[in-house]
């Protein structure tokens, strides 16, 4: 099988690409390392043997150029959608290339596949489409007004997948991603997941700071999950599995004090005389949810 990884060079697009390596599938990657990393696509290589590392065509383009994801999407049976340009912070202070990377991006690649004839087009959504609705657990048909505008780019996602598949018949599913974790996570920078930032604060003897009360809650999902979650709705036969959007969650929840005890605990079984600080409460965030808790 011949796959196009979007944003592969990033933190679930390079696990996806060793992932279907491994498992001997063509595989050409496409990032234009704004947030990726080469460094992850060469640890990727360094991890294969030589027949597999054969089967990686790397890319380094932009989804906002048509012309590059119709060469890229040229022969392949599948695309596994992931770049996008994330974090709720980082779209109220640049709508603009929010709108630019994740809406515009994303029409460019849909219409590539229409035009390669791809079988069908895997997307990343996020769990932040649920806004401001108060329900939990979180029911993909129920969603409220979103609140930033990141959440509105991926609101946007969703429906254009709708639209192109009812015109042009592209198959698609879309994943609605909670808090993914694991390895290759990026701990730097200003728009950091909270785990990798915690753990690489915590090493360096910086005291995290803790955005409210510390009484919000997420659903923290490992990586794997969002691999398995990849495989299945890109190769799923049944016809009433695709054309829809799915929570890949791990059906939980964990306040931001609770996993700062869990990472504080943790870090002081792997590293003796490791004293956990007192944690810094700081303002929430503009545009964050209080809660994120999936129905799976």
């Amino acid at each position: 099988m011949h796959i196009l990884i979007t944003g592969a060079a990033g933190f679930i697009g390079s696990n996806l690409t060793e992932h279907f390596l491994r498992k001997d599938w063509h595989v050409t990657a496409l990032d234009n390392l704004s947030t990726g990393h080469r460094r992850n696509i060469e640890q990727v290589l360094t991890g294969l043997p030589p027949e597999q590392r054969d089967h990686l065509t790397f890319v380094e383009g932009d989804i906002r150029d048509l012309d590059t994801c119709q060469r890229c999407a040229e022969g392949q049976d599948y695309v596994l959608h992931q770049a996008a340009l994330g974090s709720v912070p980082r779209s109220i202070e640049r709508p603009l290339d929010s709108h630019q990377s994740n809406v515009d991006g994303f029409l460019n690649l849909q219409i590539a596949c229409r035009d390669q004839n791809v079988r069908r087009f895997v997307f990343a959504s996020s769990s932040s489409v649920y806004g401001d609705h108060p329900v939990l657990p979180k029911v993909e048909d129920n969603i409220g007004e979103v609140l930033s505008p990141y959440a509105l780019t991926k609101k946007m996602n969703e429906l254009q997948a709708r639209t192109f598949q009812k015109v042009y018949g592209l198959e698609y599913i879309g994943l609605r991603y909670f808090n993914v974790f694991g390895r290759r996570q990026d701990p730097e920078g200003a728009y950091a997941a909270v785990i990798p930032r915690w753990i690489m604060e915590f090493m360096r003897g910086v005291t995290p700071t803790i955005n409210g009360d510390g009484e919000t809650s997420r659903d923290f999902c490992y990586i794997d999950n969002v691999i398995q979650a990849n495989e299945r709705a890109m190769l799923t036969d049944n016809p009433e599995a695709v054309n829809t959007i799915y929570n890949i969650a791990a059906g939980g929840r964990t306040t931001l004090n609770q996993l700062y005890k869990l990472l504080a605990e943790a870090m002081s079984e792997q590293r003796n005389g490791f004293a956990p600080p007192e944690p810094v409460y700081g303002p929430l965030r503009p545009g964050d949810i209080l809660h994120s808790f999936a129905d799976i």
